[in-house]
């Protein structure tokens, strides 16, 4: 079950569940996996930003991922 899903500032997605496992089927281009993430990932999944440069990682709303 997805847990965190981490979208990068090259708009890649790279998605974990609790253990810290990655989840390689929802890792790609987010136009491309965007629509079965939000359909897989439960409520309670944390969607962030990263970037590359000081500013580091992000937390999001779901709505604004």
């Amino acid at each position: 079950m997805i847990r965190a899903v981490i979208r990068f500032q090259d708009n890649m997605v790279m998605t974990f569940d609790s253990r810290g496992d990655r989840l390689p089927e929802y890792h790609g281009r987010y136009e491309d996996v965007k629509e079965s993430i939000l359909k897989a990932a439960p409520q309670d999944a944390v969607f962030a930003y990263a970037f590359t440069d000081s500013r580091g990682m992000r937390k999001v709303p779901r709505e604004e991922w």
